[in-house]
This record gives C-alpha cells, structure tokens and sequence, in this order.
C-alpha cells in the first residue's frame, strides 16, 4: 500500500512538473502582461468580495467563500495553455498542499474542542474568573498582554488563537464590548510572539536564510516591535478607562477552567498544537461524562457540530491555496520580486524593497512563513549588493510578513479568529492597531536608519 501511494505520488509529482513547464516554458520568466494577468484572481475576488459588501451594505451578509470560488474559477480560466484539466491538477495541487491540509486538521480539532469546552461550560468559567480577578476597565491591557506572553512562548500565532479567542469572545458577550474589537486584540498579540519568538517558524526561516543569529536578529527586532506594542497597550489602557464595562458575574468552577488552562500550558511547553488539541477534547470529555454534561450522543454531536462550524473555513483555505497555486505557477510572484527590485537605489531603497518583496509575497501566498522563504534567497543577495545588515533584514523580512499575514481576511488565523469568535474576518480587520503600530515603527526604521548598531 506505501509502495502504491509512493508510486503515485511520484507520478503526480512528474505530471504536475510536465504542466508547469508547459505554463512557463522558459523556466518561470513571465512576461509584463502575463505577470499581470496571473496575478489579476487576487484583484478579481478582491474587488467581488468589498463591492458586493459595499452594495449589500453589510460585510455579514457575503460570504468570503463565494468570492474565492468565483476568482478560482476566474483563475482555472486565464492560465495560459494546457488542457482544462492540468489546470484543475495545479489548482488542486495547491489546495491539497501539506501546509493547507495541516491547517485543515487544526481547524477540525478546533472546533470540536471549542464546541465540548462550551457543552462542558469551560468557555463561562474561564469568562467568570477572568472578570472576577481582573478590573473591568483593564480588560482590553490585560488579554493584549496574555496574548503577547502566550505567543511569545508558543511561538505560533494560530496555537496563541486557538487558546485565547473563544474566552476573549465570551468576555465580550459577558460585558457588554464589541466581539470583533476584542478579538483583534488577542489577534494582534499573538502576532507579536510569532514575529519574535525564538520557537516561530518566521523567526527561524528568516535567520536561516540571512545566516545571522536568532539572539542577533532578536535584538535588532525588539527595538521595532517593542515600541509598537508599548503604544498599542497604552492605547488600549486608555479605551478601557473610558468604557463603562459592567459584566455579569457568574460562579466560577475551576475544574472547568481545566481544559483550556491545559490548552494554554502545553501550548507553552512546546507541544504540538494538533496534540494539545487532540488531548483537550479528551480532558472535555472525562470532565462532561463525571459531572453529567453530556452523554456519549451529546457529546459525540458536540463533536460534529463543532466541526461542522469549521466547514467554511476549510473550503475557503482549500479555495484560497488552489487559486494561489495558479499565481504562482503563472509566474505572478516571480513578475513581482522582479518589478519590486528592479531600480533599487541606496541602503533605504534596498530595505524598503525587501519589506516590500515580502508583503507582496505574503500577499499572494497567504503564509508568512512561505512568504519569507520564498523572497530570502534575494533579499539576501540585496543585503550583499547594498551592505546591509543581515540582523536588520531577517528582521525586516520576519516583521513586514507578519503584519500581511495578519490583516489579509484570507489568511489562517484571521479564519481561525472569525470561526472560533463568529464574526466577520473584515470586522476584526477594523480593529486591528497592533499591525497599524508596527507599520509606522517598520517604517520609521527603514527612513530614519535605526536602530543604529544594525543599520
């Protein structure tokens, strides 16, 4: 059977190459009008999604996924040459890709966790203690601060989601404040830990590629991202201090804070989220069969309605990743790192096209890590032409792909976000300052040369 499945893999991998010379001929040097045209299924569900928002009057009442389908089948359409269905296997190649399907299985446990947490009553006992301990006008300071400590020691944005967006929804419920704004704050933390955490993929994808140090690149990064976070928590102790938060305390049951305690702290020690997840829904169960919660039925419908709630998010990541495939594969990224690096002049010039190189790619790929190794080979060869600072440009590379991977409504966490909170992933966008933050204290690095050691 593994002899089989070798067999067909490797006959899928040479098929898929014979299409994509077929694509690109010359190796991937797309012309002007073709890299235009490969890139146009971004503009094409862009422009779909917002107009149709715009003219419903309601961001609520489109669904993203409609949007992605109508530019994937845009997107099949313009590839240049082969048949229709060597368009349908570059397509499917991307929404079957390893990374798609492990986000895939994420949001499954997901949302069966979420769902027997809620069946269990863990969700209102972790709402109930938090506003028990904590001063109703700190409320927005202290989960930015939760989620800054809880990425930064898991070292992933979406592990940091997971654990803390469906109390942050609940707080919400309970005092009265807006679920999307709540939601963005734990959203913006996590991205604080997954740009500079020593365990983050960025973070060890970036360094690698710039051959510098992790400590190095580190040192470099704090100076940006620091401040931008300090301003952003004083912004949120000032918006709590002038809202009249008054929730509805209700008991407080620590044994069903157990699940997600043991979510966060296995998070932290390093586990993999699959795992702890996995485990979570088994802490669920044991708690809701010894106290009478549910019954296996229930809690086998607690399962799959937990799941089904996920349904959109997994056929929006599987469209998202088949119509990024078609870009890629139709020389869109490449016609964009060469327009991007094309004229570069001076130390500043080199550093904003690199941040620029990146975020366009993160753009087009929806993963900042795959963003960051797609762009590190050239923002290394810049870094040698222009005498840069290899800290200061893994630095760059790991911060610009953040702030991207954070705000495009198609990216992994902000679906995880909108699921796990529901609501609108472009409501949550509104209220996103932590990467509004960390674009002007970026850019300001860039123009103004600091930090000066690594400039």
């Amino acid at each position: 059977m593994l002899t089989f499945a070798s067999d067909m893999a490797l006959q899928s991998g040479k098929y898929l190459e014979e299409i994509r010379r077929k694509f690109l001929g010359d190796g991937g040097n797309s012309t002007h009008a073709g890299g235009l045209l490969a890139l146009s299924p971004l503009l094409v569900f862009l422009v779909t999604y917002l107009v149709s928002s715009i003219v419903a009057g309601d961001f609520y009442k489109v669904p993203v996924s409609a949007a992605f389908l109508l530019s994937s089948v845009y997107a099949i359409i313009i590839c240049r040459g082969g048949k229709l269905q060597d368009r349908i296997a570059i397509f499917s190649e991307g929404a079957g890709n390893k990374t798609v399907l492990l986000m895939l299985w994420i949001f499954v446990l997901a949302g069966a966790f979420a769902s027997t947490a809620k069946e269990i009553g863990a969700i209102d006992a972790c709402v109930n203690l938090t506003l028990r301990v904590m001063p109703g006008n700190m409320l927005l300071a202290g989960l930015f601060i939760a989620s800054c400590i809880v990425s930064m020691a898991v070292g992933s944005s979406v592990g940091t989601i997971v654990a803390l967006v469906p109390i942050a929804a609940g707080l919400a419920a309970s005092s009265g404040m807006e679920t999307a704004m709540v939601t963005a704050v734990i959203v913006g933390g996590a991205f604080f830990g997954d740009n500079l955490s020593f365990i983050s993929d960025t973070t060890i994808a970036s360094t690698k590629l710039l051959g510098c140090s992790m400590s190095d690149k580190f040192k470099a990064n704090v100076w940006i991202a620091g401040p931008a976070a300090l301003a952003v928590l004083a912004l949120y102790i000032f918006l709590g201090s002038e809202m009249a938060v008054a929730p509805n305390i209700g008991e407080v049951s620590f044994l069903r804070v157990m699940p997600y305690l043991l979510v966060i702290v296995l998070s932290v020690c390093g586990m993999n989220v699959l795992a702890v997840l996995a485990l979570g829904i088994l802490v669920n169960a044991v708690i809701g069969f010894s106290t009478g919660c549910f019954t296996w039925i229930e809690f086998m419908g607690a399962i799959g309605s937990g799941i089904a709630s996920m349904g959109d998010l997994i056929i929006v990541t599987m469209l998202a990743g088949g119509m990024l495939e078609i870009i890629r594969y139709g020389g869109g990224l490449d016609f964009l790192m060469r327009g991007l690096t094309h004229g570069i002049k001076g130390k500043r010039g080199a550093e904003a096209g690199i941040a620029a190189l990146v975020s366009l790619a993160n753009f087009c790929t929806a993963n900042n890590t795959v963003a960051i190794i797609s762009t590190g080979a050239m923002a290394k060869e810049i870094c040698d032409r222009f005498g840069l600072d290899p800290r200061k440009v893994a630095s760059i590379l790991d911060t610009f792909s953040c702030i991207v991977q954070c705000v495009i409504p198609y990216g992994a966490q902000m679906l995880m976000a909108s699921g796990l909170a529901g609501v609108s992933a472009f409501s949550i966008t509104g209220y996103l300052y932590y990467p509004l933050a960390l674009v002007v204290f970026s850019a300001a690095s860039i123009l103004l040369r600091y930090p000066r050691k690594y400039s």
